[in-house]
């Protein structure tokens, strides 16, 4: 694992941002998929699939902070 140079400012925002997707950003797009497929056909279903997208983007950044 290489170091990843950052200053304590960085590293605090880092750590904020993290801890907004996994504990807000997260259980919100969790709810928006379930009441999107409560809506039925999924594969019209543009809501479902743009919370899709957004659950991917938030799993990737998740991902990308925790290796740094």
């Amino acid at each position: 694992m290489s170091k990843v140079p950052m200053t304590v400012r960085g590293h605090q925002l880092m750590e904020e941002e993290l801890r907004r997707l996994k504990y807000e950003d997260r259980p919100n797009v969790v709810k928006a998929i379930a009441e999107a497929r409560a809506h039925g056909d999924l594969r019209e279903n543009a809501e479902y699939h743009a919370a899709k997208e957004h659950q991917g983007f938030i799993e990737a950044r998740i991902k990308d902070i925790e290796g740094k």
